[in-house]
């Protein structure tokens, strides 16, 4: 008897299927980067969703030196191995060691000054991936030609240093790619500000890297005001993150390797008068916000807290009357926005900072519902 094309054909795609969900993942459109604190000591990485992520970025290597430095060597190589474990769910996860973060970016203008602590700089950079079987580098300098946090170096020649950096760190893992026949990826966290667009050659650092990683978070207001952290649009003069993914685009970076930022805790702020529900208002001090997790479970609208929404900057945050406290933060309803903003806007994916600050997953959860 002889059966048709038509139902071998069927059953063939079936067996196709079959194959990519046994694998435990069929690739991914979007890039989901998660960033993961390794700096606090062991990760737990038995609470990590593999299968909802595309990358995860190890937090943070230092620089020392002009070396890219463990800092505990016995906690990160545990840490690697666990991580890279994570690739039995998920074969297509990939594992990049990020350099620098707001703490460790003191020494970065030291150690890319000259070629030759430029190539010192590179090729540890690149040791680490290779004696740890890790899948990349990531830079996040905070900020060349820019002070960032206090006592951080910083000079006019960071502007091209920081060029010539991402040109040395890729000729070394080019030297990876031939030893171990497959790619390895180099990408950067990036500031959002239209003064790090001003202080780098971003046009020229996306020659070097395969995603640029904007940084839409932490913006607050404006001289000293009360203003949202983490906005998509502008309620209007503040920044948001669709003018920061313009300023980059502006700047020569295409938008297919613009990766959208996202953060998974709250700020908090203490305004001046209850004007507005304190949007707006002077800003008194900062006061701790929490991760999106303890927001949702114990502070929206709970404990004098009540819940409002900005339609102009599509951005949720908390005010309580009594004490004045105003919590900046990312809901569902604002990341499934900037999903849709990634998605409209042909941008490469989504990342956030960072994934154990909501352990109930209820925005990775969004994430994965709305970037397939």
């Amino acid at each position: 008897m002889k059966l048709s094309r038509k139902p071998l054909f069927i059953l063939l795609m079936l067996c196709v299927v079959s194959s990519s969900f046994s694998l435990g993942q069929i690739k991914k459109k979007y890039i989901v980067n998660g960033y993961v604190g390794g700096f606090r000591g062991l990760v737990n990485t038995e609470e990590i969703d593999a299968d909802k992520l595309t990358h995860i970025n190890y937090a943070f290597v230092n620089v020392k030196d002009s070396l890219a430095v463990l800092t505990n060597l016995a906690t990160d190589s545990t840490n690697f191995r666990k991580l890279n474990a994570l690739k039995l769910k998920n074969p297509d996860l990939k594992i990049l060691i990020s350099i620098g973060g707001w703490a460790w970016s003191e020494n970065f203008s030291d150690a890319v000054l000259t070629e030759t602590s430029r190539q010192k700089f590179a090729k540890s950079s690149v040791d680490i991936i290779r004696q740890f079987n890790l899948d990349g580098v990531d830079i996040d300098w905070e900020y060349p030609a820019m002070r960032g946090e206090e006592g951080n170096i910083f000079r006019p020649e960071d502007k091209q240093n920081f060029t010539l950096m991402f040109k040395a760190i890729r000729q070394e893992l080019d030297i990876l790619e031939k030893e171990k026949g497959r790619k390895f990826q180099l990408t950067t966290a990036v500031g959002g500000s239209q003064s790090f667009v001003d202080n780098t050659e971003m046009g020229l650092v996306q020659r070097y890297t395969d995603y640029i990683f904007i940084m839409t978070y932490d913006y607050g207001g404006r001289n000293g005001t009360v203003g949202h952290h983490t906005n998509l649009y502008s309620d209007g003069e503040s920044s948001s993150a669709d003018k920061s993914v313009k300023s980059f685009m502006a700047a020569g970076v295409p938008a297919n390797k613009i990766v959208l930022g996202a953060a998974f805790y709250g700020k908090g702020v203490e305004a001046e008068t209850t004007n507005n529900h304190g949007l707006g208002q002077k800003r008194v001090k900062s006061v701790q916000g929490g991760g999106y997790t303890k927001l949702k479970d114990t502070l929206i609208d709970q404990s004098g807290y009540k819940k409002y929404y900005d339609e102009k900057a599509k951005a949720p945050y908390l005010f309580n009357d009594s004490t004045r406290i105003f919590i900046t933060y990312e809901d569902e309803e604002s990341i499934k926005l900037k999903c849709e903003y990634v998605k409209e806007n042909k941008l490469a994916g989504i990342f956030f900072w960072e994934y154990f600050n909501d352990p109930k997953e209820y925005l990775i959860n969004e994430i994965s519902k709305n970037l397939d």
